[in-house]
């Protein structure tokens, strides 16, 4: 098979389920923006400073890649193999989130994001995760969006925020401290 299908060329993409849209459509933005998540999160479970953490952040990638097929699905396509982030997904995520915090000083300043070029990449993928919530919010302003995909993305972001510290913590490096 192919990877080119050229049915692109004319500036549309299919949904699942065979719906066409513009590829700059809400819809189109929202699930893009998902998969730049999907790829970013995996640049950052393959850091050497995550290897202990990698399973878990290629958990997130897989309920991510369930997030951008529910948002890929058209007008009258089946669901029934897609599955949301549960609150129990979202759960563990704060879990995590507060086992770092608990090891982590007190932030008393922004920070800048750095440290080293593993540190900053953890924060492209935040603000790549805060993106995406926008995106999927804007969506559900024109569609019917699971909102616990929203909600899985904002805790997304958090955990890769804090993550960012810990990983700093653990290497050693002071991330920038932001001075007005």
């Amino acid at each position: 098979m192919k990877i080119y299908t050229k049915t692109g060329d004319d500036g549309t993409t299919s949904l699942a389920g065979g719906a066409r849209l513009p590829k700059s459509s809400v819809r189109i933005e929202a699930y893009g923006n998902v998969d730049e998540v999907i790829a970013l999160v995996g640049v950052v479970a393959y850091m050497p400073e995550n290897r202990e953490r990698m399973n878990f952040l290629v958990g997130i990638q897989s309920r991510l890649m369930h997030c951008a097929a529910l948002l890929a699905v058209g007008p009258g396509a089946s669901k029934s193999r897609m599955t949301a982030p549960s609150d129990s997904d979202i759960a563990e995520m704060e879990s995590e989130i507060d086992a770092m915090e608990s090891l982590l000083k007190p932030l008393n300043s922004f920070i800048l994001p750095g440290g080293s070029v593993n540190i900053a990449a953890i924060h492209v993928a935040r603000a790549v995760a805060r993106r995406a919530e926008r995106a999927v919010i804007r969506l559900s302003g024109e569609a019917d969006v699971d909102w616990q995909i929203v909600k899985y993305l904002n805790r997304l972001s958090d955990y890769l925020f804090v993550l960012s510290r810990k990983v700093a913590a653990e290497s050693g490096v002071e991330q920038p401290a932001w001075i007005p």
